[in-house]
Order: structure tokens, then C-alpha cells, then sequence
């Protein structure tokens, strides 16, 4: 009984190991890729770089005040269009005290000084008129009476200047008007701020900024290794992240010949004129991209970037050629240029030969993982 069991038992674990081999053998086994082949084709390529920045008038003018002050009334809106002389807005003189008191005290003295003068020059007159003095004294006096009142009329105008900002002929210092013809961008201010004027030691403070938007530029950064390849006068093409499926045509106009660095790289910047189309409006200060094509080939000979094969720490590039029913032999290549997808072939491989394409999987059969 117990050399039946023993041999019962010593079957079924012949058994279990032989299902196991053949479980391991099925479930390893794979079966035989079929590479597909795909041929050289000519094609164009080319090596681009990209420029990220924005668009901006190329004509800027801040308006600024003659005299300091306070906003009364804005007038415009950004957006609107003026022309030269349009009115912007309206200044309120808030006339300085020290100023304010010099100015009075001029006029007081020129009137003091009038007065005098005009006393002189009655007495002369008498005196002229029954000869008794030469006409030299006569005409000294009259100069200086007419000096006296002319210098009266100068204090007179300051003095209605600094509290009123015009003397009296004109509004022209608290009225602020547009200086350019083009589009109103931006008004910083509003009713009731203070403004200082613009004089040799302030810039003054910006009521309004007009630009031509018909006139716009592209402004960029480019890194140090494509800088080199770039050339004044290149074609350029602009996309905007505002308007879809559209691309606008520019020459590039400006290479910064100083680079500053940022985060580790050297940029430079870059200016490019920009051809608007009429059906667009493009607003000031969209950002863009600028597509530059630094290098290009035509109609040469190409394949695909993936069919490439590279030999490990060297430079050699080879892919494999059809030589018969799945028998592929390796091609050394001389590649040139490349744009991530194609790449130029200079030698190597001919427009005929039958070229292994990689990257194909076996498609998983169902049932496969159960044996």
C-alpha cells in the first residue's frame, strides 16, 4: 500500500513540474517581429528657433504738465484716438505759498516804482514843455516811466501764472493736450490726483501715453547659442497667443550687442518691424512668438529622424538596410541637417533601399497571459 502511494505521489509531481515547464515555456515565448521598411524621400528642412517676447508701438509719447497741480476732469478714455491739440484733461493750479508771497511783493514793488516814475516823468514833461530842460533829460525820464510800467505788467502776469497757471491769454498750461496724432493706451490718473510738473530735475508726472498702433514692433530675447546665426534684415515670423491661426510677417531690425543674464543663461534682445493686416487689430503689449529659420535645405534627401540608429559614446549614426526576407544589414550614415523629425542624409543610403523602421510593437494577443 505504501509503495503504491509513493509511486501515485512521485506521478503527480511529474506531472506538476512538467504543466510548470510548459506554463514558463508559453508564457516566454515571443514571437518573430516583422519589421516594416520605409524608403528615403526628399524633402525640405529646416532649423528654426523661436523668440518669445511681445508686441509694442513702436512710437511711445507720455504727455506730462507744464505746472503742478491737481486733475480737475479727464476728458478721454484709453482707446480713443486724438489728434495733435486734442484736449486730455484739466489741470487745478495749487499755487506753492513762498512763490505765491514773492510774486505779490514784486507786484507791490513795481507799483511803488510806478508811482515814482510816473511823478518824475509829469514834473519833466512841465519842464521839457516850457523849455527849461534839455530833451535828453526828458527822454530819460519817459524811458524810465515806461520801463516802470512794462515791469509792473511782467509781475502782474507771473503772479496771475502761479495762481491760475495761464496769465490770462490762454489756458494752455492747465489744459494738457495731445502732442502726437495716434490711439490714447493708457491715462495713469484720474480725477483728483496730484501732478508735479516736468522741469530739468523731475520727469514729471504721465497724464496720458499715445502710441500708433499702425506702427507695431516685435520685442524678444534670444539665447546666446542661436544669436551668432541671426542677421539684421531676416525674415521673421510672429504669432500672437490672442489671435489663433494667424501669423504675421516681420524683418528683423535690431541685435542687442550686449547680452544679460537670466536664470543661469545669456539673452539678447531683439527688435523686429511688424506687418499688420487690416482685418486684425493688434493691441499693444500682446505677447509672441517670433519663428526664425536659421538654417534650410531644399528638396534633399531625407528619412526619418526615428530610423536612426547611433552607435553608444561616438558620434556614428547608421540604420539598417533590407537585404533579404528579414535579414537587415547596418548602413553608416553622414547626416546633415535636422529639424527633430527629418533629417538631411549626405551619404550613406540611396532614395532605393528598403530602410528598418523601429519603434513597432507586437500587438498583445488575448489569452497570451493566461497560456
Amino acid at each position: 500500500m505504501k509503495k503504491v502511494l509513493k509511486v501515485l505521489l512521485i506521478i503527480i509531481f511529474l506531472a506538476g513540474a512538467g504543466y510548470a515547464a510548459y506554463f514558463f515555456v508559453k508564457s516566454n515565448q515571443k514571437a518573430v517581429i516583422e519589421f516594416e521598411t520605409a524608403k528615403a524621400f526628399k524633402a525640405t528642412i529646416q532649423n528654426k528657433t523661436v523668440a518669445t517676447g511681445k508686441v509694442i508701438p513702436e512710437d511711445e509719447v507720455e504727455i506730462k504738465p507744464n505746472l503742478s497741480g491737481i486733475i480737475e476732469d479727464v476728458l478721454l478714455e484709453e482707446g480713443e484716438e486724438v489728434k495733435t491739440g486734442d484736449l486730455i484733461a484739466k489741470i487745478k493750479v495749487v499755487p506753492n505759498e513762498a512763490s505765491l508771497n514773492s510774486a505779490k511783493g514784486r507786484v507791490s514793488n513795481a507799483e511803488i516804482v510806478l508811482k515814482n516814475a510816473e511823478l518824475e516823468y509829469n514834473r519833466n514833461k512841465k519842464l521839457y514843455e516850457k523849455g527849461i530842460i534839455a530833451d535828453q533829460a526828458f527822454n530819460s525820464a519817459e524811458l524810465s516811466y515806461s520801463q516802470a510800467k512794462q515791469e509792473l505788467a511782467n509781475a502782474r502776469n507771473d503772479l496771475q501764472i502761479i495762481k491760475l497757471g495761464t496769465a490770462g491769454g490762454g489756458a494752455a498750461n492747465t489744459n494738457i493736450r495731445a502732442t502726437v496724432t495716434g490711439t490714447i493706451i493708457d491715462i495713469p490718473v484720474k480725477k483728483g490726483d496730484q501732478v508735479i510738473e516736468s522741469n530739468n530735475f523731475n520727469q514729471g508726472t504721465t497724464i496720458a501715453i499715445i502710441a500708433d498702433l499702425d506702427k507695431m514692433i516685435f520685442e524678444g530675447k534670444v539665447d546666446e547659442a542661436e544669436v551668432g546665426k541671426l542677421k539684421v534684415g531676416m525674415p521673421l515670423k510672429i504669432s500672437l497667443a490672442a489671435i489663433d491661426d494667424h501669423e504675421y510677417d516681420a524683418i528683423l531690425r535690431f541685435i542687442a550687442p550686449k547680452g544679460t543674464e537670466e536664470n543661469g543663461a545669456v539673452q539678447f534682445e531683439i527688435k523686429a518691424d511688424v506687418t499688420l493686416s487690416g482685418d486684425q487689430f493688434v493691441r499693444a503689449g500682446y505677447s509672441a512668438n517670433a519663428t526664425m529659420v536659421l538654417e534650410s535645405r531644399d528638396s534633399v534627401l531625407s528619412i526619418k529622424e526615428e530610423w536612426v540608429q547611433y552607435v553608444p559614446n561616438s558620434d556614428s549614426a547608421f540604420v539598417e538596410v533590407k537585404k533579404g526576407e528579414q535579414e537587415y544589414e547596418k548602413q553608416y550614415l553622414k547626416l546633415g541637417l535636422s529639424d527633430g523629425i527629418n533629417t538631411e542624409v549626405i551619404s550613406g543610403v540611396s532614395k532605393e533601399d528598403e530602410i528598418k523602421v523601429w519603434n513597432k510593437t507586437e500587438p498583445v494577443k488575448r489569452g497570451d497571459s493566461n497560456g
